[in-house]
């Protein structure tokens, strides 16, 4: 009699299992501007988080209410203009936006205990804010979200930024000036500076001689193919007569109605040899004094 026999092997597998991955955003500290007068304003608010120790994570903080992450805005319905220019940067130098996408969010690990993030805030120089009185907030509210292959709780958390008040001062913005095609003929073109001074602020604005070696008292300089170079003037009237220089007696001077004022700068290509075919181009400088 044969006997059959039948061999159960019996495995037991053994294992650890992990607790689930977590990321809280425990709360943000409002970015709060003081008094803003023209000159570079900085500040700093703050980003709190707790996640698994080990887990990586991005905190991102998304445009706010108008503008762009590189180039937020805030708001206020009762000044000239309405918005007021200001960027929100992860480290202490102001270089490097804090944005929403994979390039600009801040990237950091869990420690298993809550970590405490500096937001740097800053409105740069020259914001055209054009306010008439101090005391009149600029406000935005962006929204701070953790990006993570985890469960998050209390995310998408408001960070408010606010600016206290503007004290009376001036701002300057500038639109750039083209030629078009120039053939050896007299070439004239135009372009505006938008300047905005608080009521009865008066200013003088400036234009400097250029990058390639001009002179601001005319001619300036553009940069061409090879080194080749063409000149040009800036001038205050429509007859190219009265340069726009960055000295006394060549500036344009003014005085602040609380509004944006638009000032034309008048530009000439003299008569002349063509020089070398393709693209010639300058960099002006435009400072406004008050």
């Amino acid at each position: 009699m044969k006997r059959l026999m039948i061999f159960f092997v019996f495995l037991l597998f053994c294992g650890v299992r992990l607790g689930a991955q977590s990321c809280q955003l425990m709360g943000t500290t409002q970015v709060l501007f003081g008094t803003y007068s023209g000159a570079t304003l900085q500040t700093t608010g703050g980003v709190s988080v707790s996640c698994t120790n080990g887990l990586a994570y991005n905190i991102e903080i998304s445009a706010g209410y108008s503008g762009s992450p590189t180039n937020r805005e805030m708001d206020c319905s009762s000044c000239t203009p309405q918005t007021l220019g200001y960027q929100l940067f992860s480290n202490a130098s102001y270089t490097t936006n804090w944005g929403n996408t994979p390039t600009t969010d801040l990237n950091s690990t869990g420690t298993g205990g809550t970590q405490n993030f500096t937001v740097y805030g800053m409105i740069p120089a020259n914001e055209a804010y054009f306010s008439g009185s101090s005391g009149t907030n600029y406000t935005d509210s962006v929204t701070v979200t953790i990006v993570c292959n985890c469960t998050v709780s209390a995310n998408n958390q408001p960070l408010f930024v606010r600016l206290q008040q503007t004290a009376p001062g001036c701002g300057i913005s500038a639109s750039n000036l083209n030629f078009g095609n120039y053939s050896g003929t007299v070439n004239n073109a135009t372009t505006t500076l938008q300047v905005g001074c608080s009521n009865g602020t008066p200013y003088t604005v400036g234009l400097d001689q250029g990058a390639h070696g001009g002179s601001a008292s005319n001619p300036r300089l553009m940069a061409g193919p090879g080194g080749a170079t063409l000149a040009y003037g800036l001038y205050q009237n429509s007859g190219h007569s009265i340069n726009w220089g960055n000295s006394s007696g060549s500036w344009v001077s003014g005085t602040g109605s609380g509004a944006v004022q638009q000032l034309t700068v008048y530009g000439q290509i003299p008569a002349g040899t063509v020089p070398a075919t393709g693209a010639y181009t300058d960099t002006i400088t435009a400072s406004i004094t008050y």
